[in-house]
């Protein structure tokens, strides 16, 4: 019994995004008795496209591919300074199309084996930047961010509106970051980080015909994104592909992040159901769903500040740009930045405490900066 209250416990403190939600959804059922319209609250097109995509990109991870890049962009890379710039950037980019989640999962460990444990201080800023790159990356495109993703579902605008909304925030901050990169790492020249991509890039050839097929799958995927294909055929496809072909990238998927948006999605249609709450929250969000949107992020972080907002936002824009900016501050207020802060916390003689500290004044000065851009600069570019 010991054994398994310890397992229990280890899990609720692995999954505690999931598990607060699953409390609050379990207390939401008290005030609105189970019934089959839960079903109608829960957005399924979100939990089917959610699905293929990071099946899709799990398949490509399980290839080898985004590793590969890495390797033979940084093979040019010499001196700190540069091939720090290089490893932050390959998460802004990346993430754009494969996740600001999966982008760190990728890189950070990639930049732990090229920078080393010895030094410190340089790995902690490149591994912060990393994160801050990835959040900031990932903000330009539906696919970039869980966030994005349902609410490009919920704007009824073309891919291309919707990156002309995104891309001053997103320009707004690679600008910021250049300049952050340059004061922060300094420009130290040497050969060991070629050497070393050199020796760690010995064998790691990509499966080609694998990486085709998952490349086939993707195009799929962005098919249901932009409403040409169901959303239910392309996961069905991608399911059926997995299990028959590939059960190890199935098997990688997040399947604990599509249980939180569902127990979401019910939590929020039971809140949406009591009209004093209902009635508060529309009140208090209504005209300031900027501010609502990045405060609430950076307690619950920015995916469920999304679906907790939606119901009650009067301007899906501003909630759009509020729960991605809010994704910059706190370390919970992108679960991508918990991944970032477990993996570094891993290495060998982590120092978890500066981690934090560098982190937490990094983010806090760039949320700051994006939100002034946000106030006095965004409005006037569209």
């Amino acid at each position: 019994m010991k054994f398994s209250l310890n397992y229990l416990w280890r899990w609720i403190k692995q999954e505690s995004v999931f598990s607060i939600i699953f409390c609050l959804t379990l207390i939401s059922l008290f005030f609105v008795p189970p019934s089959p319209v839960y079903l109608s609250y829960i957005d399924w097109n979100t939990i089917f496209i959610l699905f293929a995509l990071m099946t899709v990109v799990a398949g490509f991870s399980s290839c080898g591919l985004f590793s590969r890049l890495g390797t033979v962009v940084c093979r040019a890379a010499s001196g700190d300074r540069t091939l720090a710039a290089v490893l932050i950037y390959l998460c802004f980019f990346t993430s754009m199309l494969i996740t600001n989640d999966v982008a760190l999962l990728t890189f950070v460990p990639f930049s732990v084996a090229l920078l080393g444990t010895e030094r410190k201080n340089l790995l902690i800023r490149v591994i912060v930047l990393q994160t801050i790159a990835a959040n900031t990356g990932s903000m330009l495109t539906p696919i970039g961010n869980p966030q994005n993703l349902f609410l490009f579902a919920q704007m009824s605008v073309s891919l291309g509106m919707f990156l002309l909304i995104m891309l001053p925030l997103t320009a707004a901050a690679g600008i910021i970051l250049a300049v952050t990169v340059f004061i922060c790492i300094p420009k130290s020249s040497g050969t060991i980080a070629a050497d070393t991509v050199c020796r760690n890039s010995a064998g790691n050839a990509v499966p080609v015909r694998k990486a085709l097929v998952y490349g086939l799958l993707f195009l799929l995927s962005l098919g249901s994104v932009l409403h040409v294909i169901p959303a239910y055929v392309t996961a069905g496809i991608i399911f059926l592909f997995t299990v028959i072909f590939d059960r190890s990238s199935l098997r990688n998927v997040d399947f604990m992040l599509l249980l939180t948006f569902i127990c979401f999605f019910i939590f929020t249609g039971n809140i949406a159901e009591i009209e004093p709450v209902r009635v508060f929250l529309q009140e208090k969000i209504s005209g300031a769903d900027f501010p609502a949107a990045v405060i609430v992020s950076q307690v619950i972080s920015n995916v469920p500040a999304t679906l907790m907002l939606f119901p009650f936002s009067g301007n899906i824009t501003e909630l759009l740009l509020g729960v991605n900016t809010g994704g910059l501050g706190s370390l919970v207020a992108s679960l991508a930045s918990l991944i970032s802060f477990k993996l570094y916390a891993k290495t060998k003689d982590a120092d978890s405490g500066a981690f934090f500290r560098f982190f937490t004044l990094l983010n806090v000065i760039f949320l700051l900066l994006l939100i002034l851009f946000k106030i006095f600069i965004y409005r006037e570019i569209l």
